[in-house]
């Protein structure tokens, strides 16, 4: 345990969990969209759900989404944010089997019909997990550059990115698999050292049997 840990991060709002943690579930939400979202639907479980009004939730997800950080002092207005960009906005709660109690379900659309779905939960102390992508059992924090490959369960495809990556010089951190069903819908999720190169990135969208790639580095610049 570090002193971050004891102390929790520099925020805006009464709760590292349901207002620190829930920024981050939002701004992880945004880089992995990819672009500026223009519908965001949150389904609310938990605790998130119970007490989520009283310490700005909504609010502090709402901010991620739009591109802040924990300590951004415009985090209680970004509803009126949102309304001046145009975004359309709607909360309700959603009752999970064996999901965390700050959890919420994110389903977003992008300016250009771009969708994505994202579960994510705080850990407390500013610290989050992105526990489902697009429906799709995952287990990342965002912390380190990530790619996220979601392709059909067949043989082959682990070897040909951590091929390319090697080539790339990219070292890998971790690396873990999930599936929906044997030769179904999988996701590799690979944290590295570095961030990816976007040649890397378009390569691997044009494989076999992948049905959609997605990149995450949280240190590059905001869009």
């Amino acid at each position: 345990m570090n002193l971050f840990e004891i102390l929790g991060p520099v925020m805006v709002g009464p709760s590292s969990s349901h207002t620190a943690g829930a920024v981050r579930i939002g701004y992880v939400t945004r880089k992995l969209l990819g672009e500026e979202p223009a519908v965001i639907e949150m389904l609310l479980h938990g605790s998130f759900a119970a007490t989520g009004k009283g310490h700005g939730t909504d609010c502090a997800l709402v901010a991620g989404l739009l591109g802040m950080q924990s300590d951004d002092m415009r985090i209680p207005t970004s509803m009126e944010l949102a309304r001046e960009r145009g975004i359309a906005v709607s909360i309700r709660e959603i009752r999970l089997k064996e999901a965390h109690p700050n959890t919420v379900v994110l389903k977003v659309s992008g300016v250009s019909g771009k969708f994505l779905q994202v579960e994510g939960c705080s850990l407390g102390g500013g610290r989050i997990s992105i526990r489902k992508l697009d429906g799709i059992k995952t287990d990342f924090t965002g912390d380190s550059p990530t790619l996220i490959v979601q392709h059909i369960d067949q043989p082959g495809h682990v070897a040909e990115i951590t091929s390319m990556l090697a080539h790339k010089s990219v070292n890998i951190a971790t690396l873990h698999l999930y599936r929906d069903s044997r030769g179904g819908r999988a996701v590799m999720v690979v944290e590295t050292d570095q961030p990816i190169p976007q040649t890397a990135i378009r390569w691997a969208e044009h494989l076999e049997g992948v049905l959609k790639v997605t990149y995450l580095n949280t240190s590059e610049e905001d869009m």
